[in-house]
């Protein structure tokens, strides 16, 4: 997910058509299961990047000065903290008809 797709994310709740979502898929439910997979995944990155991005300040020795007087480890800790939530990232790209998704029980 590039930062151009998170900053056109509403970061607040927006009220959906329920006919919307079950367009793609024609049953509400399985629409909200792929949302919600995808919504993981999307969590589960923004996770471990943020995990990387923390591990270059981690230390050996805990010295308490260094750990409240870090303005880098602040800034990007914010920074994930305005990100857009992962399931408003999710129902957006569900709508836009950037998520593939199919169901084996139906293919047969």
């Amino acid at each position: 997910m590039d930062k151009n797709t998170k900053a056109a994310v509403p970061n607040t709740t927006v009220t959906r058509n329920v006919h919307d979502l079950d367009a793609a898929t024609g049953n509400l439910y399985e629409s909200l299961v792929v949302i919600s997979k995808r919504a993981n995944q999307i969590s589960n990155n923004m996770k471990e990047e943020l995990h990387g991005k923390l591990a270059e300040f981690a230390s050996n020795n805990d010295n308490l000065e260094e750990i409240f007087e870090n303005r880098e480890q602040i800034e990007i800790s914010k920074h994930y903290e305005r990100l857009p939530k992962p399931t408003l990232i999710a129902i957006d790209e569900f709508l836009n008809g950037k998520v593939y998704h199919r169901n084996p029980s139906k293919e047969q």
